[in-house]
């Protein structure tokens, strides 16, 4: 039995296994080392398999497919700095829980740390990012090995997945030769089962995760501690969007709390089924005398950190009252240090039969106060409620009127926003773009899937995420994103070439980073430009050329007209809009005092 042959039955045996445990979509960064699995899986006839050179573009590739279907792609690297290169989507899948999964080829044990070309310590190379990480050793045809093999493919996958999503890590020694050699046919006669695989296509084994529940004695505890009082409901970014919204809608209607929700949660974009998303949340809340008076009583939160610095504020600032967190992820999600309650449980089911003990346990015959009580703090939910009204109306009054000459990048953001069609997929780059769009992209009825990489909230990788989150969409994804960050992943546009996942690229060009000029480090000149602004000078329209991606021009009057003519062609497009850093800073400070002196005036 030669060692190709049971290196070609061992790569078959582990992706037959990814097919039957759902993987669908495969990523190759070429390389020579990983033949084995990159064969067995153009072999195997169930994958949809991409090509990029970059490995670190692939690798947030897959991370896309992640965020939009909740299951993992797998990205095929060779050895050496080719598996470091996935590092970066590895920690943003893990600190976000986003399924993925990263299958590295190596060297065989014999050529570590023995001064081999290309060999690096790969065993554990992501360090405790992944949920697990699996060696399963040389290839060798024997039938007790190859069991063991398919069971690891089967944990790996599941591993990826609920309760605690996030990236898996595989690392495969093979020896050449690698191209493929047949098995013997005596040796898949006499072991059929470890060879082929269990009949009717099953998987090894079946392996499912249990998300945590509350027990009725808790939920009721919980509604006791939040029934007749003053409180909002928080929610942070969730990669479980679609079902977290519409839990938090129902449980806020119930209460008659306001919501803040953040625009990656669910809860802002779609039926609110009468709750009230509170629009402008983060411009009102930079006042420190305007979050002083609205002094919530108890404050629920589900998902990650807001993105909003004034929300987070407000909540540091209201230490004293009762915090209750509902999260079933392992990462701890309180870095204010605030809660004062903390129940590991699916977010979902909790919210949704805490709101049903709050509608068993209602007085016939309630209704919602009217909108003439006197406006003060520390009264009932429906006085509150009309507190967070007045302030919210006022604040938007403020946005729309005449006091705000300077323009600012979250007119960009806003008037994009208002081309995504209902159910369509907006992307937003980290940095200036997804603060803008909390701040300026107010709530609306209809479904927008908002998408963004926030959990380590890097610049890497936002265009080829982009591309992955569209290859699982009916419709081409929007993406806003900076030039920073456009030229960082500029290898990502090499996706454009494929012809299921079109992007709109609503491009915020400021020839540079303009998010720094709102930190007080922009006063430090000459050092500033040179090591913080940076202008780079480089015109976008030769790299979207050198991809044969369509490029246009467009301005604040016609960007929204713009991004729908993009989703019409379903072509990759980018769309430029060019910005003037100090303008924009000075816009927003424009917005922020109006806002101020808007809310004042009501709050008396």
């Amino acid at each position: 039995m030669s060692a190709a042959a049971a290196t070609t039955l061992w790569a078959r045996a582990f992706v037959d296994e990814l097919a039957r445990a759902g993987v669908r979509e495969v990523v190759v960064a070429p390389g020579s080392r990983s033949t084995p699995l990159v064969l067995a899986c153009a072999a195997d006839g169930r994958f949809r398999m991409r090509v990029h050179l970059d490995e670190r573009s692939a690798a947030f590739f897959a991370l896309g497919v992640g965020k939009a279907t909740g299951h993992p792609a797998a990205v095929i690297t060779t050895s050496g700095t080719a598996v470091a290169n996935a590092f970066p989507a590895v920690v943003e899948a893990s600190q976000a829980g986003v399924p993925l999964l990263v299958l590295s080829a190596d060297r065989p044990p014999r050529l570590r740390d023995s001064d081999a070309n290309q060999a690096v310590d790969q065993v554990g190379i992501f360090g405790r990012y992944p949920r697990a990480f699996f060696e399963p050793g040389m290839p060798e045809l024997r039938a007790e090995s190859l069991r063991y093999l398919r069971g690891v493919a089967a944990r790996a996958v599941a591993a990826t997945v609920a309760p605690d999503p996030g990236p898996v890590h595989v690392n495969f020694p093979f020896d050449k030769p690698l191209e493929p050699v047949d098995p013997p046919p005596a040796f898949v006669a006499e072991h059929p089962l470890a060879a082929a695989g269990r009949p009717g296509g099953a998987p090894w084994v079946r392996l499912k995760g249990v998300r945590p529940r509350i027990s009725d004695a808790e939920v009721a505890e919980l509604a006791d501690a939040v029934r007749g009082r003053a409180g909002v409901v928080v929610a942070g970014p969730s990669e479980d969007a679609l079902r977290l919204g519409p839990a938090v809608a129902r449980l806020a209607a119930e209460l008659e709390w306001p919501v803040l929700a953040d625009p990656l949660s669910g809860a802002r974009y779609g039926p609110s089924g009468g709750a009230h998303v509170v629009a402008a949340y983060d411009l009102f809340l930079r006042d420190p005398a305007v979050r002083a008076r609205l002094a919530p009583e108890v404050v629920v939160r589900v998902g990650v950190s807001p993105t909003s610095a004034a929300l987070q504020g407000w909540l540091t600032d209201h230490d004293a009252i009762e915090h209750i967190v509902l999260d079933d992820g392992r990462r701890w999600k309180d870095h204010g240090a605030v809660s004062s309650r903390y129940l590991v449980a699916d977010p979902v089911d909790a919210l949704e039969r805490l709101a049903g003990a709050i509608r068993v346990s209602a007085p016939s015959g309630t209704t919602p106060g009217a909108s003439d009580v006197p406006v003060r703090a520390g009264a009932g939910p429906a006085e509150w409620a009309e507190l967070w009204r007045r302030v919210e109306r006022a604040a938007l009054d403020a946005v729309a009127g005449p006091a705000v000459d300077a323009f600012h990048e979250g007119h960009i953001v806003a008037a994009v926003l208002s081309a995504v069609p209902a159910d369509g997929t907006l992307f937003v780059s980290s940095s200036m773009p997804v603060r803008d769009l909390d701040a300026y992209g107010h709530p609306r009825e209809t479904v927008v899937h908002v998408q963004a990489n926030r959990g380590a909230s890097g610049i890497d990788g936002v265009v080829s995420t982009a591309f992955g989150v569209s290859s699982q969409r009916s419709d081409p994804v929007v993406c806003v994103i900076g030039d920073v960050a456009f030229f960082h992943d500029r290898n990502g546009l090499l996706f454009a070439r494929e012809p299921d996942c079109p992007v709109v690229f609503v491009l915020v060009d400021n020839d540079g980073g303009g998010i720094f000029h709102m930190l007080p480090v922009a006063q430090h000149e000459p050092h500033f430009t040179a090591f913080f602004a940076t202008p780079h000078g480089v015109d976008a329209l030769h790299a979207a050329r050198a991809h044969d991606v369509d490029f246009r021009e467009a301005g604040i009057d016609d960007v929204a007209s713009a991004v729908r003519s993009g989703l019409e062609s379903r072509r990759t497009v980018v769309v430029r809009v060019r910005t003037e850093r100090e303008e924009n800073r000075r816009g927003h400070a424009e917005v922020r005092e109006a806002v101020a002196r808007s809310v004042h005036a009501v709050l008396g």
